[in-house]
């Protein structure tokens, strides 16, 4: 697929405007990370714990696009596809969503002051070991990387911007679902407005937590 063959399904003059406008009640909580962190399996879970909706940004672009994420990387190329996300995230309006991002979202400065405007960021963290263990290759993945650019160099790249635009860093390692989202939810409780009665019955600790 080249990239004169890639249309937004939505023409400009469709799309929502006063995007700068921030939401007036419940916020949103995205969360950023490398790919293999767990970001949609997290987000989906506790979305559903929180009784919220789920937004993954991958799969909206795919939607937006219409077609695969490996399709729209190899068809705009690297430079246009952040770009692409970058607008499209930046222009985000939601309420009470958990928005599970890309990876390489965190290129887009736009984007990341856009998710915060929304809500806390939150990076799950987990080891370059332990990405590579789970993307293996990364080939059909729809990874945005510099041909020849291994995972450990992008992970090297891109982890210290993702501690940068974090108000929380999650260890990841060795933690399963259920665990995550027990020592999430006390700090979202605290920290998300209208999220505290939902998870009145949660119990959990603040191990593992990082304030960026």
């Amino acid at each position: 697929m080249t990239p004169h063959q890639l249309v937004p399904a939505f023409p400009p003059h469709t799309q929502r405007t006063h995007i700068g406008d921030t939401p007036r009640t419940i916020p949103c909580i995205s969360l950023i990370g490398m790919a293999g962190a767990g970001k949609s399996t997290v987000g989906r879970a506790l979305a559903e714990r929180l009784q919220w909706a789920h937004l993954d940004t991958d799969r909206l672009l795919e939607a937006h696009w219409g077609c695969a994420l490996q399709d729209l990387v190899d068809g705009l190329g690297l430079e246009e596809f952040l770009r692409a996300e970058e607008k499209l995230v930046s222009e985000l309006w939601l309420r009470r969503t958990v928005i599970s991002t890309g990876g390489s979202v965190i290129y887009g400065p736009a984007a990341i002051n856009r998710l915060k405007v929304l809500g806390p960021v939150i990076y799950l963290q987990v080891s370059a070991d332990t990405v590579s263990a789970r993307v293996e290759d990364g080939q059909g993945r729809g990874l945005a990387r510099r041909p020849g650019q291994s995972l450990e160099q992008l992970y090297a790249e891109r982890e210290p911007l993702y501690r940068a635009a974090a108000e929380l860093i999650l260890d990841m390692e060795g933690c399963s679902l259920q665990e995550t989202l027990e020592r999430l939810c006390p700090w979202l409780a605290q920290r998300v407005p209208g999220v505290g009665a939902v998870l009145s019955d949660s119990s959990g600790s603040f191990a593992g937590l990082e304030k960026a």
